[in-house]
């Protein structure tokens, strides 16, 4: 198991999340639907995570998909997330909250932390990283996930609308550079499949 590549996994996987990024939604939805259930949303939203971890493989062999070929499409997701965040662009569905369910689990657990961004990247880190140390990033990310909804309201006072926009900024800019690392890694990949075909049929 490798620890750099676990560090690595864990700053990605909490920038796409963004929770930080996240606590003035989490407090406004604590004022609409009162108490949010920390610990049954931080459970609910890392099974999610775990799960389609190992459903994204079996369905990638149903299709026909290698996990590098993913891994392309979750590198252009991971750049594009960056860039959102460093240059602020907000998405106008996401403040589009309904009640059908309880908060805890809709919209905190899903999509807001185990939304399709952050279970694509997932999927598309297997091209690159073993089980157990995406496993080992999302179980330290799951930690953050708590700490941030039991201590939102604390954070934002401490923390500031100014701290919480640089740490977007900066976690943006590291996005780019991981979404970018990962972008050539599985472009390689996908030439030597196609030179390895391209010599096999001549």
């Amino acid at each position: 198991m490798n620890y750099i590549n676990i560090l690595t996994i864990t700053i990605t996987l909490f920038a796409i999340i963004d929770m930080i990024g996240n606590i003035p939604l989490i407090i406004k939805l604590r004022e609409e639907y009162g108490e949010i259930e920390s610990l049954k949303g931080s459970i609910i939203s890392t099974v999610i995570m775990i799960v389609f971890l190992f459903f994204g493989k079996t369905l990638f062999n149903v299709l026909g998909i290698e996990t590098y070929h993913f891994g392309l499409a979750g590198a252009f997701l991971i750049i594009y997330f960056g860039i959102k965040m460093v240059l602020d662009i907000q998405e106008s569905d996401k403040k589009q909250q309904k009640k059908a369910m309880k908060a805890t689990i809709f919209p905190i657990a899903f999509p807001l932390i185990a939304g399709p961004g952050t279970l694509s990247v997932i999927i598309s880190m297997r091209s690159e990283y073993t089980d157990i140390e995406i496993i080992t990033g999302i179980l330290i990310n799951a930690v953050v996930i708590f700490s941030v909804l039991k201590s939102a309201e604390w954070l934002k006072n401490k923390i500031g609308v100014t701290g919480i926009t640089i740490i977007e900024r900066i976690f943006g800019i590291i996005l780019i550079a991981i979404g970018s690392k990962m972008l050539l890694y599985n472009l390689i990949l996908s030439i030597n499949e196609v030179l390895d075909s391209t010599a096999y049929v001549f």
